[in-house]
């Protein structure tokens, strides 16, 4: 077997325990991961590409933060749905993350219904929270977000398990018609990491 694919099909509690030793060795994520809990975001979660590149990165050898154009956080906040108060939200992380080498991009998963159509030409469903929006991702390989709990424990969501990603193997999610965006990332992610299987839509 490929020394990259080492952790593939080892189990849930052996991934994740790698997954987390992968993401508190990187700085810029732990920066962030504190950053979220200090600015008790509800329903604040650190997801998608930050995570699954730092893992492909740290099984091949190669640079953390490769390939990786910015840190999502995600959060949920119903309560004020205008756009002026996740602008706040946004300013306070910019002025925040202001010293990270790579954009750190917030967004109230509560508002994505309100601007998703109009950006992608397609109806988007309201979500109830940040984990239903990490649900739907393109692909069920990228689907898992990371948190920091008050005591410092770091909490895992990964719907689809986390196999996929240690497989380095992209699988589409059908949950929505998400067929450009799975092919875009993937033809993307061969690029950078030619060891990634993309499984067609």
């Amino acid at each position: 077997m490929s020394e990259h694919l080492r952790l593939a099909g080892t189990g849930f509690a052996a991934q994740r325990q790698a997954l987390e030793a992968i993401i508190r060795a990187e700085p810029s994520l732990m920066a962030v991961l504190d950053g979220m809990r200090e600015m008790e975001l509800p329903d604040g979660w650190v997801v998608s590409g930050a995570i699954y590149n730092n893992v492909w990165n740290a099984l091949t050898g190669r640079p953390m933060m490769t390939g990786v154009k910015d840190i999502d956080l995600f959060y949920f906040d119903a309560s004020d749905l205008s756009y002026e108060a996740e602008d706040r939200v946004i300013r306070e992380g910019a002025r925040r993350f202001a010293g990270m080498a790579v954009p750190v991009e917030i967004r109230n998963q509560a508002r994505v219904h309100l601007w998703y159509e109009t950006h992608f030409k397609r109806p988007y469903a309201p979500l109830t929270s940040s984990c239903e929006a990490i649900d739907r991702f393109a692909c069920l390989t990228h689907a898992v977000g990371a948190r920091l709990s008050a005591d410092d424990a770091l909490e895992i969501y990964a719907p689809y398990g986390l196999d996929d990603m240690f497989s380095f193997r992209l699988v589409p999610n059908r949950k929505l018609d998400n067929r450009e965006t799975h092919e875009t990332k993937g033809a993307r992610a061969v690029t950078i990491w030619p060891e990634v299987t993309v499984v067609p839509w």
